[in-house]
């Protein structure tokens, strides 16, 4: 639940409407720029948090800024005037200096070609005051702030990337129910929604009732006090993202230090090319117990720079047949993923779709076919989804089917909220689903046994196996219907005749 208030949203609102007057279009730039400057906050509050510690236990502390830089802090920054000043420094020296921070968080890696895109004074003032109003130092609302902010992305990336819905990737990570131990990756990780759920799931699931704050709202907070021993492992080892984006880098990166995970390993990568295994030898193959992702479904991509490793199994350009091999690639022995993939992928006839699929059903487990309606992904594009459950290695059994109709919002490129909602029924159909073998076919969900989907060449379409309902409808017999018609004739000519009469 969002702990921001309606005034602020509103007021996030109008910095927006100001960006887009002062010449700032483009939403992942808008954010970007809201992103930098929240963190030139953030770097003045861990100084003074720092400071604080430092003149409690009288021990030294590496500073962000020097004796020198003191007016490029916030709380100094924020009262310079006039305005053309502030916009100088802040272009002129705050932005050189993100440049030369050494890393203290993965943020700072994407600051190197950092700039600042505001050219208009008035607009940087706006900016700033409206920051500095944020609750960008409290727990839970800086993390709500934030999805606020990426509501807003309402176009697809150049790379076919978008968005995924928050409560599509809240059911996925129910789905897989990941562990504190667990090393969590995502290879097209974009702004890190995948990753920063399951920091929330985890924070709710293993908050103790004593843990359970209300907020100023009435809402609950959840302080994750039972996680305290894992700590070290989630701030540091758990979570792992690629992207070759440097703008959703940034903002992935910014994303999870306002979720609580303050040195997430965030990397500028394209996952499928040669120099993935290269760079990141050991998180390319076998690595993760639990991967969540919505790869970008571009098409085709230049065959010379796919690692052989994937064409292997699965020869082929198109970019969603070879993120399923990667991501089979990179989990460990048993470790599981939810992962978005086109319609086409479930049927496709070319010899490249049928060796996933068969890769998927004979040397893994493939768990789950959950079929989306084309509406989910609106107003980013109208394209039909299902989410695959797999593990790497053992063995398939039965596969979960369900057909989702409806998840919670209108189906057009408004997404209003709507009543029907199929997605926690689905969940809770999965987490029964050992006893639903012989569930019904005219069911919206079902359990199919593998030696069927093998006979049907391994087509995963839920329609291959879900028996129609017909229902049987009858009809009047001609001689009624003449008479019906017969009568309507009489009633239009006694009609006609009264008008006439009116005349």
């Amino acid at each position: 639940m969002s702990n921001l208030t309606t005034k602020q949203k509103n007021d996030i609102d109008k910095l927006w409407t100001e960006f887009w007057t002062g010449g700032i279009t483009n939403p992942l730039t808008v954010i970007e720029q809201i992103s930098f400057l929240m963190f030139a906050r953030l770097l003045d509050v861990t100084e003074t948090l720092n400071e604080k510690k430092a003149a409690r236990t009288k021990k030294p502390f590496k500073r962000i800024f020097s004796e020198k830089q003191q007016h490029l802090r916030w709380n100094q920054l924020k009262h310079v005037t006039p305005a053309e000043k502030m916009l100088k420094i802040v272009r002129d020296e705050v932005f050189p200096h993100f440049r030369t921070l050494d890393g203290g968080t993965t943020f700072a890696e994407y600051m190197q070609d950092a700039q600042l895109m505001i050219q208009k004074p008035s607009l940087l003032v706006s900016a700033v005051n409206m920051i500095d109003q944020l609750p960008i130092i409290e727990g839970d609302a800086k993390g709500d702030l934030y999805e606020y902010l990426l509501s807003k992305l309402t176009t697809a990336g150049i790379n076919g990337q978008f968005r995924t819905p928050r409560h599509i990737i809240r059911f996925m990570v129910q789905m897989l129910d990941p562990k504190p131990t667990d090393v969590i990756g995502d290879p097209a990780c974009g702004t890190a929604g995948f990753l920063v759920e399951v920091m929330q799931y985890l924070t709710e699931k293993y908050t103790s009732p004593k843990g359970i704050l209300k907020g100023a709202g009435g809402d609950k907070i959840y302080t994750g006090d039972l996680l305290e021993e894992y700590r070290t492992h989630i701030q540091n080892d758990m979570f792992h993202g690629f992207d070759f984006d440097s703008t959703m880098l940034r903002i992935a990166s910014m994303n999870l230090m306002l979720h609580g995970v303050d040195n997430p390993d965030i990397h500028y990568q394209d996952t499928l090319s040669n120099s993935f295994p290269e760079k990141f030898g050991k998180q390319a193959n076998g690595y993760f117990d639990v991967i969540l992702a919505n790869p970008p479904f571009k098409g085709s991509l230049d065959a010379e720079d796919v690692h052989p490793s994937l064409t292997q199994k699965v020869k082929t350009k198109k970019t969603e047949l070879l993120f399923v091999a990667l991501i089979l690639r990179m989990l460990k022995k048993g470790g599981r993923s939810a992962t978005i993939v086109p319609d086409g992928v479930l049927f496709g006839s070319s010899k490249a779709h049928v060796a996933l699929r068969q890769m998927l059903v004979e040397d893994n487990q493939l768990e789950a076919v959950i079929s989306l309606p084309s509406g989910v992904f609106r107003p980013y594009a109208g394209v039909s989804t299902a989410i695959l459950v797999f593990a790497r290695g053992g063995k398939t059994d039965h596969v979960f089917f369900y057909d989702v109709e409806a998840d919670g919002f209108s189906l057009d490129d408004k997404r209003d909220p709507v009543k029907g909602n199929d997605l926690p029924i689905a969940l809770d159909r999965w987490q029964k689903k050992s006893a639903k073998k012989d569930s019904s076919r005219a069911a919206k969900h079902f359990m199919v046994p593998v030696a069927e989907i093998r006979e049907k060449s391994f087509d995963l379409s839920i329609n291959r196996y879900k028996e129609a309902v017909y229902e049987e409808v009858k009809f009047d017999s001609p001689k009624v219907i003449l008479g019906k018609l017969r009568n309507l004739e009489e009633d239009i000519a006694r009609d006609l005749l009264h008008l006439e009469a009116m005349l």
